[in-house]
């Protein structure tokens, strides 16, 4: 099935505003509709007012895309835009996808991020911990070479 066509809108609107572009982690519109296209595939938008879908005329204030297969799922990207951070949203946005990939019967959730990404965090306050590094993954637009850290959740 198609994803509605203003959700990979609302995604890149929001992934534009929200990535650094110095790290050049942003996908393009190909990357997040393709993905979107594969089974096993999850997204879900948030309205700046909490709401899990954001009518005509409301900021979409984050978003996730996360892959599952087997008992096991990768929080892909996940992003609230500057204008919408500090306001408890992204803590609900990352328990509905912890719950939505629950009710799947996932036991394992999966994130990589860079290792001076301050969502860290948000990740370490709903229970992810760090299992792996990959050294100098990223690289910056500046040449600079960043680790990865590899994240993991085990649920129940």
């Amino acid at each position: 099935m198609l994803p509605p066509l203003d959700d990979v809108d609302r995604i890149m609107e929001v992934m534009q505003s929200a990535f650094p572009p110095e790290y050049g982690e942003a996908w393009n519109r190909r990357q997040v509709s393709d993905a979107l296209l594969l089974a096993g595939t999850h997204h879900e938008l948030i309205a700046s007012d909490g709401s899990d879908r954001p009518e005509a005329g409301k900021d979409t204030a984050g978003f996730y895309l996360s892959r599952g297969l087997f008992d096991e799922e990768e929080l892909l990207l996940f992003a609230i835009a500057p204008a919408h951070r500090r306001k408890g949203l992204g803590h609900i946005l990352l328990k509905r996808f912890i719950e939505s990939a629950r009710q799947r019967n996932k036991k394992r959730l999966f994130l990589e991020m860079r290792r001076n990404n301050p969502a860290g965090v948000l990740y370490a306050a709903h229970g992810f911990q760090p299992i792996g590094i990959r050294p100098r993954y990223y690289r910056a637009l500046n040449g600079d070479r960043i680790d990865a850290i590899t994240q993991e959740l085990v649920i129940e």
